[in-house]
């Protein structure tokens, strides 16, 4: 009992990132530390490959991987990188992935007591802090276009996990203590995507297609939902006040100005069903973008349109790219349309909004109005990005695929603070605590301190 009662006051002393993007998914660490802006090596440990992000709790990073035919569940000791266990879990399927995802791409999620890890060619599987396994859940197989990349969050006992999938979207809730399914809310607009959810009060706020729910943790039930989202979400929504702040981003044709005019399904079908079975094949297309777009339109996977993903196509091609921001419970404040992100997510730090979209173009605004502050190419170099922006002690970090991590002064200015080289690979959001920052990349996690 004297050695549970010391690990828990230790895991509630510590600086912690419990989830993808830490704290409620917001990307800020809010301790007092000063974080570095040139950094130093502390540790490096070698790891599986895989994609997800550090999650950090008390003395332990837990991190997934894939080895072979198995995913791996691993903790790592925060002082010095050291292995301190892992669990396999076998991988009993493959499903389809886009080129930047990976079968280990969702990241854990911890209350300093139990780890939740989302491995989706198998299910959930959840761990004690010190590696005894609890529970196990399989689920699937899912049918996400790119394949499943949301990271499951955890709220008032429950374990919170959004599917979003081309048909069959859900919620769902499982006991944490035993796994048990207790609620499963369908989401009938939600196409593939995978945009992770955060907790706000007694509801979880669950981006999607063209709407965002607020679902009561207790039941499942939709308390109230927004609609005007784009298309496709990817990234986390981010509350700060009485506001919550979200963006999508399906294709280019989706921005403002340039949506296309799509026809009716009959008139399709009379310019080009050759065939004449009532359907439209990938050899039938009537555009160039239906072709390049054939296997995200196709949502039974059976070769061919039928009418109902066509009407589903024409209201995906009327959303439009977006940033948007609405009052908790309902109400478009205000939005925002250029350059906007397919997959960071967007974080609001002492009042600034600041995006990244993956070719680097970095924006501000004022939160609580949405007045653009600056819009500029970060380090005004091309790069690709798809890690997420987070901020600590005045900072902002934005970590590019080929392995620079910009530090920019927090503000409206996009200051240029310092440039740091990983010189490997970099997709998975960096994590924030006690003045560290952690990298994982493909194959290993760093731990960066100052100079």
């Amino acid at each position: 009992m004297r050695l549970h009662w010391f690990l828990l006051c230790a895991l509630a002393m510590a600086g912690d990132w419990p989830q993808f993007r830490g704290p409620n998914g917001g990307g800020v660490a809010e301790d007092k530390a000063v974080y570095p802006a040139e950094f130093r090596t502390v540790w490096k440990a070698a790891i599986p490959e895989g994609l997800s992000s550090p999650v950090l709790m008390g003395s332990r990073i837990f991190v997934t991987g894939l080895e072979a035919d198995h995913f791996a569940v691993i903790a790592l000791d925060r002082a010095t990188g050291r292995q301190l266990w892992k669990r396999t879990v076998p991988k009993p399927r493959a499903e389809k992935l886009h080129k930047l995802n990976h079968a280990a791409s969702p990241s854990v999620a911890t209350d300093g007591k139990s780890v939740v890890a989302f491995l989706p060619d198998f299910g959930l599987a959840t761990y004690s802090v010190t590696g005894e396994e609890r529970w196990r859940a399989p689920l699937g197989p899912f049918n996400n276009a790119y394949g499943m990349g949301v990271s499951p969050v955890i709220a008032e006992g429950r374990v919170i996990l959004v599917v979003d999938q081309s048909q069959g979207s859900y919620a769902a809730a499982f006991d944490l203590a035993n796994g048990e399914q207790l609620w499963r809310t369908p989401r009938k607009e939600a196409l593939s995507g995978h945009s992770t959810p955060i907790v706000h009060g007694k509801w979880v706020l669950a981006p999607g297609s063209l709407r965002m729910d607020a679902y009561e943790i207790a039941t499942g039930r939709v308390a109230w939902s927004v609609d005007g989202l784009p298309a496709e979400m990817k990234s986390v929504p981010v509350v700060s006040g009485d506001m919550v702040f979200v963006h999508g981003f399906n294709t280019p044709e989706n921005d403002a100005g340039k949506l296309l005019k799509i026809s009716p399904f009959a008139e399709a079908l009379r310019g080009f069903d050759k065939d004449g079975d009532g359907k439209l094949s990938k050899a039938e297309s009537p555009s160039a973008h239906v072709t390049s777009g054939f296997i995200y339109l196709d949502l039974d996977s059976n070769g061919v349109l039928d009418e109902a993903e066509w009407e589903q196509y024409i209201r995906t091609m009327r959303a439009e790219n977006a940033l948007l921001a609405y009052k908790i419970g309902g109400g478009l404040v205000w939005r925002f349309g250029r350059s906007i992100p397919q997959l960071p997510s967007p974080l609001v730090y002492r009042g600034v909004l600041y995006m990244i979209n993956e070719g680097g173009v970095v924006t501000t605004l004022d939160a609580a109005t949405g007045k653009l502050h600056k819009q500029a190419r970060l380090r005004g170099e091309a790069d690709r990005y798809y890690a997420s922006p987070v901020a600590a002690d005045g900072k902002v970090f934005i970590a590019s695929h080929t392995g620079t991590v910009s530090v920019l002064k927090a503000g409206a200015e996009q200051e240029l603070l310092a440039v740091n080289q990983v010189d490997e690979e970099v997709l998975a959001t960096p994590a924030l605590a006690d003045g560290r920052v952690y990298l994982r990349t493909k194959g290993a996690v760093y731990c960066y301190g100052g100079k």
